[in-house]
């Protein structure tokens, strides 16, 4: 599936990195994919943090995910933070 833009959701940080949450019907696995949140870039910046909910099999998980890159211009990469 795709990102929907508006599942993300600042809920804090201050200074160099801002705290996300996203929840979505994906498996956390495609929402950490390279590109996933490339419709959000201008949103994003490295080092900061998404708590992603995904989805396998109908059951929720949960990762969090840290922002290695992320500019206007570029591909939006994580690393799994856990």
């Amino acid at each position: 599936m795709a990102l929907t833009a508006t599942a993300l959701k600042r809920i804090g940080g201050a200074g160099d990195s801002n705290l996300f949450m996203y929840q979505s019907a994906d498996a956390v696995g495609t929402i950490a994919g390279s590109g996933y949140f490339n419709d959000v870039t201008d949103n994003l910046k490295q080092y900061d943090i998404i708590i992603a909910v995904g989805a396998t099999g109908g059951t929720q998980t949960v990762d969090v995910l840290v922002v290695t890159s992320a500019t206007g211009a570029s591909t939006v990469t994580c690393t799994n933070g856990t």
